[in-house]
């Protein structure tokens, strides 16, 4: 009997195999073929311009801006206000209200004088990232105070600190405290990271913070490296005092967040959610995502309205503060989260990599490369730590995603890579939550988070490339059927094929490079779990998986034990 099902089951493989020889046109294509046309990218830019003119923090004047024009163009591209709308409305949106637990912080202006100096260190009108967030305000006048130049954290028990003013060069987080503490009235600090080419670009500051200050006068300047550069020679010349003028807006408010549906006709509580955060003072970061989104949303409404488009399941636009938004949509509604099918996050989507450098990325949800980071992936400048085998998260959305967004690059000539999850954006909290999650965004850039993120280095072509290539594939994913199933899973098997190909070379060379066999056979496995089960997750397409997808899937995840095994089998030979 046995044999009967293994001779049953070489047929079937062997008929599969043959089947799988001409891959189907995508059915996104016909996504491709009308939105292509119609997303400009000119409401993203515009956006990323409007929003990167404020530093933005969650309960301020330019975050509370930037949420009012994101509604006003909902309102214009169709949607309802929630409390406005009737059962028939399937375009709507609304602005939650929060209380906050500290209250927002806003810079009004700074400068930074070295005491007999006629040209100033720092003025807030070239350097917008030079006070601290969360920084008290000096008096309106001023004061002048004597610099303690430290050489390390430990260096703080040689000085009297009380009255003055601290300068490292290195990470304050763990001495404000302690500054606080011994009366200190602030504290410069210079450590801008070399992926930002201080040397290159020497009016940068990469923006810091403080804890929120409302019991202190505490302030911090960050500097650039020309100015750190002056303030160092001066203080190797002896006794140094500056003029420091801070003033800054500490006040009560509310936070918001822009949350906007398009209901889903058939499984309206299933749903894709789009994140975009709108706090953080730059132009790529974060303006970019918030205006790609937009644009997204407003194309979708239109697209919808004139019946190019249908939804069957609910598309979701959240704009708010990063990561907590998105956690907190999570987790505020049980059954909703239940619903939450997919959950992808635009930070940092409208880089001219010309100006800025770095490319394209697709952040992975947690795969094997995040373990053994070898061959093609690498970890971005911002880094990742080692993942085990247990934070896996075997899924088809990073291969869904990087097809789509490959089949755009190819059409653009738009360079499209990808990195191992590192963590750190709007992706997270559906990580943690359990739902496929990941991230779209660049690096390197050489202006992250400086004051010289402006909106001369976004590209209205990339908004416009991401802002394709992610609503094809929503509107893949939210009309996806057994027909979608079927060809996700044929994409899958192609692409596990690539890979254990891919990896399978790199143990050979491995071994050949005194590489031990326990270790790679490991890898080989990982990946053959990873793919085997991503593969069963194809079921989650179709509202009831049927007997034929189920039985195309045992296939396919018995041609990729048999393939591991035969590698595995040639790897013990070394």
């Amino acid at each position: 009997m046995r044999n009967q099902l293994l001779f049953v089951l070489s047929i079937l493989i062997v008929s599969h195999s043959c089947s799988q020889e001409v891959e189907p046109q995508p059915l996104s294509q016909k996504y491709f073929d009308i939105i292509r046309p119609e997303f400009e990218g000119d409401l993203a830019y515009k956006t990323t311009d409007f929003v990167a003119q404020y530093w933005r923090v969650a309960g301020n004047t330019g975050f509370n801006k930037s949420v009012y024009w994101i509604s006003e163009q909902l309102e214009k591209a169709g949607y309802v206000l929630e409390r406005k709308a009737t059962d028939k409305d399937r375009l709507t949106y609304r602005i939650e209200t929060r209380a906050m637990e500290h209250p927002t912080w806003e810079p009004v202006s700074a400068s930074l004088q070295i005491t007999g100096e006629t040209a100033p260190l720092l003025v807030s009108e070239s350097n917008g990232n030079m006070t601290y967030l969360n920084s008290a305000s000096t008096s309106k006048e001023g004061v002048t105070v004597e610099v303690v130049h430290l050489k390390d954290e430990a260096d703080l028990r040689n000085y009297e600190v009380k009255g003055k003013v601290i300068y490292i060069a290195a990470s304050a987080r763990r001495l404000v405290q302690k500054l606080i503490d011994q009366g200190a009235l602030g504290i410069i600090t210079y450590n801008n990271p070399g992926y930002l080419q201080p040397k290159k670009n020497t009016t940068s500051i990469q923006f810091r913070s403080l804890a929120p200050q409302t019991d202190t006068k505490f302030w911090g300047i960050a500097l650039s490296y020309a100015a750190k550069e002056r303030l160092e020679s001066a203080l190797e010349k002896g006794k140094v005092e500056v003029m420091v003028n801070i003033q800054t807006k500490i006040y009560e408010s509310e936070e918001l967040t822009v949350v906007a549906h398009i209901r889903g006709a058939k499984l309206p509580k299933e749903r894709l959610v789009f994140s975009a955060h709108i706090q953080e003072p730059g132009a790529n970061d974060n303006a970019s995502g918030v205006g790609a989104q937009l644009e997204m949303a407003s194309l979708a409404a239109s697209l919808f309205k004139n019946q190019q488009i249908k939804l069957d399941r609910t598309l979701t636009f959240l704009w708010g503060d990063e990561i907590i938004s998105t956690r907190r949509y999570i987790e505020e509604d049980a059954e909703r989260a239940k619903g939450i099918k997919w959950g992808i996050s635009l930070d940092m989507v409208g880089e001219n990599t010309a100006i800025t450098g770095g490319s394209f990325l697709i952040e992975k949800m947690p795969d094997p490369s995040a373990i053994w980071t070898r061959g093609n992936d690498k970890h971005s400048e911002w880094g990742g730590e080692t993942l085990s085998l247990e934070d896996m998260k075997p899924h088809y959305l990073n291969d869904f995603m990087i097809d789509h967004f490959k089949n755009q690059g190819a059409f653009a000539h738009w360079e499209v890579n990808t990195n191992p999850f590192e963590g750190g954006s709007d992706h997270t909290p559906f990580l943690n939550a359990d739902i496929p999650g990941l991230l779209l965004w660049h690096f390197t850039d050489q202006f992250y988070h400086t004051d010289n993120d402006k909106i001369d280095n976004v590209s209205q072509e990339t908004l416009r490339n991401v802002g394709i290539g992610a609503l094809v594939s929503a509107l893949t994913l939210t009309n996806a059927n057994t027909a979608t199933a079927e060809q996700v899973l044929v994409t899958i098997e192609k692409r596990a094929n690539e890979r254990l190909q891919a990896e399978y070379q790199l143990s050979v060379e491995s071994l050949k490079n005194e590489g031990k066999l326990k270790e790679e056979r490991a890898i080989l496995t990982a990946w053959q779990d990873w793919y085997f089960n991503t593969m069963q997750t194809v079921t989650d397409l179709e509202q009831k998986p049927s007997k034929e997808l189920k039985e195309k899937i045992t296939i396919a995840q018995e041609i990729l034990k048999t393939s591991v095994a035969r590698q595995i089998a040639q790897l013990e030979k070394y």
